[in-house]
């Protein structure tokens, strides 16, 4: 069964209801009830545990130990303002971000007659990147309670991380379980290794197991993607005693109730019930009757690119997470893949422009980490057109006999750079989708190699009229038609050959265990810049033996 995302996706009542006899145990059953640091709302947000006198402080008192003076407010919110406002207004960004956030636009809060206006939600999201953490802190300290928690909640792991580590641990606590187990862990492998032990001491004990048996897992495999908490049922429960349990189950904090799965006593994965087919099943009938039993999973270990493409392949909204042995170990939701796909994308769009991909965001990443990772593949780059250099020199009795045939040197390895180019960018991102895979370079070269001549022919043809043309106005001397073929024989030869080589270099990296995104196109270019000029100068060598040369 695919578990899809254009199912019903309006919520149970959070209502308590009669369950089953001993009903399996949801994956936070056992945690502790929240003691002051947070109270539980009604969708089951929040992580409880703590000490009853380390609860959130009113609006205007988080995360500082004393909260900040009136006119301390005001110029706080006018620096954040000034910084926001510097910035301009991207209309097409404010309109996706608001696309993304799902959510009616944030309006300020009324204001007293004489006061500045407070700093909003907006303001402070478009001022971050250029913030230190001081200035962060206590952006988020003069928001109201709830946009703060939200604010921090939407940030990166990074930032997330950033934050805690600069917060005293009492109220390091009170942010810190704001997460979900699953983003709680990300926040902690963001952060430095030195501070994840006391990270851990300040979540409840249930939701420490559950972050430390996330933490086993690596980055990017889906163990490491899952949440712990999902919704889960016992094949012999009726529908109606299904119901009941998971309006229960739906007052914790589950990532999602929309679909459950039914487990054995061993917490083997049988199958999967959509509580809309629970809702609309005779009451008597069995869980085992109404559930799915073809269900798409994927295993603990798997990498996060290939899960990604199963949620693709198969329209999924959830999809669970078994070990080697079957046994359910959480499930991953297709906004964690959504993250996913955005950080893969970047990273392979960055190496493909030729550099390093950057660990920060733009904006947040520091001069010495841009020129490092820049610097390092543009000084490998230098040295790769240094061979062409090396190879123009060889052919400099050539140039000094037709001095015409300079004229036409950019022409030639600029197409077989641009070929070359957008034959890895086709290929890179087949693999990237999974719809080419290494055992595909055969059939891959045959298309490229055929492509390469028909469009090596479309240019040359192009090239051969602009210089016959100019030929005719006696620009290249008497020569010009040789001249001619000269440049449209290179030109299918260099475009051939960009072709192969840029949607072979893909392959190659992929062999050796290199990301296939590092055969970027300036790489390619100039790989092809070399050959290119060693292929224009033999079809010259050819073709104006006894003229020019």
């Amino acid at each position: 069964m695919s578990v899809r995302g254009d199912e019903d996706q309006d919520a149970p009542p959070a209502t308590p209801g009669a369950g089953a006899d001993a009903p399996p145990r949801a994956a936070d059953d056992g945690a502790a009830e929240p003691t002051g640091d947070r109270v539980v709302d009604g969708n089951g947000n929040g992580n409880g545990g703590g000490d009853p006198g380390d609860g959130f402080l009113l609006a205007g008192e988080l995360g500082n130990d004393v909260p900040i003076a009136p006119e301390e407010v005001r110029e706080v919110t006018q620096e954040i303002r000034a910084v926001a406002v510097s910035r301009g207004d991207d209309s097409e960004v404010a309109d996706i971000a608001e696309l993304a956030a799902e959510e009616p636009a944030r309006t300020r809060p009324p204001t007293v007659k004489g006061e500045p206006e407070p700093l909003t939600f907006d303001e402070l999201r478009d001022a971050w990147p250029f913030l230190d953490l001081q200035e962060r802190s206590d952006g988020l300290h003069i928001l109201p309670r709830e946009d703060a928690e939200d604010f921090f909640i939407g940030l990166t792991a990074k930032d997330q991380a950033a934050l805690l580590n600069h917060w005293r641990p009492g109220h390091r606590r009170q942010w810190l379980r704001l997460l979900e187990p699953d983003d709680v862990a990300d926040v902690i492998q963001a952060g430095p290794e030195k501070e994840r032990p006391a990270l851990l001491t300040l979540l409840d004990v249930p939701t420490r197991k559950e972050v430390q048996a996330l933490l086993a897992y690596e980055e990017d495999e889906a163990g490491g993607l899952m949440n712990t908490r999902y919704a889960r049922l016992r094949p012999q429960m009726t529908a109606d005693e299904a119901v009941s349990y998971l309006r229960r189950q739906a007052k914790s904090s589950l990532e999602t109730i929309y679909y459950a799965f039914v487990l054995d006593p061993e917490q083997r994965l049988l199958g999967v019930v959509s509580f809309r087919d629970l809702l609309i099943a005779p009451p008597q009938k069995m869980v085992a009757d109404i559930m799915e039993t073809d269900v798409v999973r994927v295993n603990d270990e798997m990498d996060q690119q290939t899960v990604s493409r199963i949620f693709a392949e198969h329209d999924l909204a959830v999809i669970p997470v078994v070990d080697a042995e079957g046994k359910m170990k959480g499930i991953v939701t297709v906004d964690d893949i959504v993250d996913v796909v955005q950080e893969e994308a970047t990273e392979d769009i960055q190496k493909f422009g030729g550099m390093e991909a950057l660990d920060l965001p733009y904006l947040q990443s520091t001069r010495r980490e841009m020129l490092k990772k820049r610097g390092t593949w543009l000084a490998v780059l230098l040295i790769g057109e240094m061979l062409t250099a090396t190879a123009l020199g060889f052919f400099q009795k050539q140039i000094d006999r037709a001095t015409v045939l300079a004229l036409f040197i950019p022409l030639i390895i600029s197409s077989g750079g641009n070929s070359g180019s957008q034959a890895s960018t086709l290929v890179i991102r087949a693999m990237a989708l999974g719809e080419v895979r290494a055992a595909d370079w055969w059939r891959v070269m045959r298309r490229e190699l055929a492509t390469g001549v028909v469009l090596g022919i479309f240019l040359g043809a192009i090239a051969l009229l602009r210089v016959v043309v100019w030929g005719l106005a006696g620009s290249y001397g008497a020569h010009y038609v040789l001249i001619a073929a000269t440049v449209m024989f290179s030109l299918v030869g260099v475009v051939m050959f960009g072709t192969l080589a840029g949607s072979m270099l893909p392959f190659v990296l992929k062999k050796i265990g290199a990301d296939p995104a590092s055969a970027s196109a300036p790489f390619v270019a100039t790989l092809v810049d070399v050959t290119g000029l060693i292929i224009y100068f033999l079809v010259a060598n050819i073709i104006l033996a006894g003229t020019l040369l």
